[in-house]
């Protein structure tokens, strides 16, 4: 970890069982959990034209946390960065046609539909099962791909903004169901927490070691940040961007720099 990674630890008796970096998630979490408490101090729903303006400013916020991520793992000559770049943008356009293959979308987007109709059955007859309302928060923002593309920086290399960013999003979407589901929607942010640390420990210590024996973190990073910058697309309402199709251009593009390398 770097040297400025800020650890989480557990212990007994003063003895240290591990110590985790997992910022991102417990940021994540801890926004939901912000989220829920203002939602039940405010009652009711927030004008639209707040909801307009924190869209609008959290998708430049996005855009500027993803350029800043490609900008920080460039390095080298002006081809050499073009070169970079263009590994980055072949990953994204493969790891699509992979996703396709592999129907992440049609899955995220069942998925969601399954979360959509929970919250419209308890829009209908309020208050909202408890057990309805915790899996509602748990399948929307577990399944996010910004928070596993954040999860993923964050185990890289400790870049925990991406979960920050993701943290005011679902905060704001917390807001709206405590009002339908009560406090039991709460509960969601400790399975957040839970699926993120452990994906972002995953990362870690299972793919960093080896990307960074063959120095090929850089590219995974870069390849993460033009991620982040088309998800913009869809936080302004631009056009819709199936945008779980392309994660496995995660996976493609360390694979791609080995063999164009």
């Amino acid at each position: 970890m770097r040297g400025g990674a800020k650890n989480f630890r557990l212990g007994i008796g003063g003895a240290r069982w591990f110590s985790l970096s997992v910022i991102g998630a417990f940021l994540n979490a801890t926004g939901i959990l912000l989220g829920a408490l203002f939602g039940l101090a405010w009652p009711k729903p927030l004008p639209l034209t707040v909801q307009v303006f924190f869209r609008s400013g959290l998708g430049a916020v996005t855009v500027f946390f993803g350029l800043r991520l490609v900008w920080e793992n460039l390095n080298g000559t002006f081809f050499s960065c073009a070169k970079q770049m263009l590994i980055a943008a072949l990953a994204l356009v493969l790891g699509n046609w992979l996703g396709k293959l592999l129907a992440l979308q049609k899955i995220s987007n069942r998925l969601g539909r399954h979360a959509a109709n929970l919250l419209a059955l308890a829009q209908k007859n309020p208050p909202g099962q408890p057990t309805d309302g915790f899996l509602t928060g748990t399948i929307l923002f577990c399944a996010a791909p910004l928070g596993l593309v954040g999860a993923v920086t964050d185990g890289l290399g400790d870049y925990y903004y991406l979960l920050a960013v993701k943290a005011v999003m679902d905060a704001l979407a917390m807001v709206s169901f405590v009002h339908v589901f009560r406090w039991p929607a709460a509960l969601a942010a400790f399975s957040v927490y839970l699926f993120l640390s452990l994906l972002t420990l995953a990362v870690h210590y299972a793919a960093l070691p080896w990307l960074a024996a063959h120095a090929l973190t850089a590219v995974v990073n870069i390849t993460a940040g033009l991620l982040v910058c088309t998800m913009a697309l869809v936080i302004f309402e631009v056009r819709r961007v199936e945008l779980a199709n392309y994660l496995p251009g995660l996976a493609l593009a360390p694979l791609l720099a080995m063999l164009i390398c």
